[in-house]
């Protein structure tokens, strides 16, 4: 059956889905974990990943997405594959990767730091070479980026993909799982949004599953703030397209932030009250038994943190109806987070469960497992 992974990263995302025909796909790779340290609750995300495709004996990573060109979406990614455009990162044990997934602005953003420098080297790489790449957008800036290296946007055409389309990688008939793409916006960038605002032109996608004759919808909302949140439900109302939103499992934004949720400056005393556009997604479109992945730290109980994840905003999150909220750092608890696999079969999705360390069971009552340790 397909599945999901998130991983306890701290702020910072990997989704590992593994689809019943044995593709695997990651969504971010954000590995944080301080080796030194022996201490450090994050998982060790490279060697996970490593070991996991040891086990299925897989080479190869299917697809690679980049969300978008910030630190915790794929910090230590150059370490594990095998790029493309340098003999430097193709020694011998690293991962290839058959297909890798950008937002536009990750090939036009000029300021990329370090290790981002690395993965938008192979970007551009692939996108120049025509294969083995999907760039989400179509800006105008995009054909003039092409055109200066001497190539025609209308040979790149089948590397594009837009908002408002299906990635063409795969359908539910073959792979019983398609992918509808809601972000980024070309015009965005066209109408003077720079780049460099790498969190506004991030990839949202809903996965849509099948399993016998069930589907499960998936929505994977990347770092998107409000306004680009809003922007995307107007959109698709008016398309009449409102199934698109639906979801049975959300990945949170933004690690729990409240700027996914209100304007700058909303976050509210002790819950965030979303745009009503922002509401309409999150509340409206949730199918019943949703599953909420926050993935970010354990949310704190008081104080008003500048960075997420808020109180604030979790407090939404955890009371939207007929859904359970799980944090990343805190499943099954504080003290001995675990990777949280969801299954997705004929019933829809569900939690695969995992013991509670002893820490943990000490409390007379076990809490929610989005709010537990």
């Amino acid at each position: 059956m397909p599945k999901l992974t998130f991983y306890p990263l701290d702020n910072a995302d990997c989704c590992l889905i593994d689809l019943d025909g044995g593709e695997k796909l990651i969504f971010d790779f954000g590995d944080q974990r301080d080796l030194a340290n022996t201490f450090d609750l994050r998982v060790d995300l490279t060697q996970t990943i490593r070991d996991n495709f040891a086990a299925a004996k897989k080479d190869t990573v299917d697809v690679l997405v980049f969300t978008h060109l910030d630190r915790d979406h794929y910090n230590r990614a150059s370490a594990l594959f095998w790029l493309d455009h340098d003999k430097a990162y193709q020694d011998e044990g690293r991962i290839r990767i058959k297909e890798l997934w950008v937002p536009a602005a990750a090939i036009l953003y000029d300021e990329c730091e370090d290790e981002g420098k690395v993965l938008q080297a192979e970007a551009r790489h692939r996108l120049i070479e025509g294969g083995g790449i999907r760039v989400f957008a179509l800006p105008n800036a995009l054909e003039d980026w092409l055109s200066k290296r001497g190539v025609k946007i209308a040979d790149r055409l089948s590397c594009i993909v837009d908002a408002g389309t299906i990635v063409p990688t795969f359908n539910l008939a073959t792979h019983g799982v398609e992918f509808f793409v809601h972000s980024p916006f070309g015009h965005r960038i066209d109408e003077g949004s720079p780049p460099e605002e790498r969190n506004a032109h991030a990839i949202m996608v809903q996965a849509t599953f099948m399993v016998g004759k069930e589907q499960t919808k998936v929505l994977l909302a990347s770092d998107l703030h409000a306004d680009a949140l809003k922007e995307i439900a107007q959109i698709t109302e008016s398309h009449g397209r409102e199934e698109r939103l639906e979801w049975d499992v959300l990945k949170v934004p933004h690690h729990c932030s409240y700027r996914s949720l209100a304007e700058d400056g909303d976050k509210g005393v002790d819950k965030t009250v979303p745009l009503a556009e922002v509401a309409w997604i999150f509340e409206d479109q949730a199918l019943p038994n949703g599953i909420v992945v926050c993935p970010s730290k354990p949310i704190p109980l008081s104080g008003d943190d500048v960075q997420p994840p808020h109180r604030q905003a979790a407090n939404y999150y955890d009371g939207l109806p007929d859904s359970e909220f799980v944090v990343t750092m805190q499943y099954p608890s504080k003290t001995a987070p675990k990777p949280l696999v969801i299954e997705i079969d004929h019933t829809k999705a569900r939690i695969e469960r995992v013991a509670m360390s002893a820490s943990f069971l000490t409390g007379a009552t076990a809490p929610r497992a989005g709010r537990a340790g």
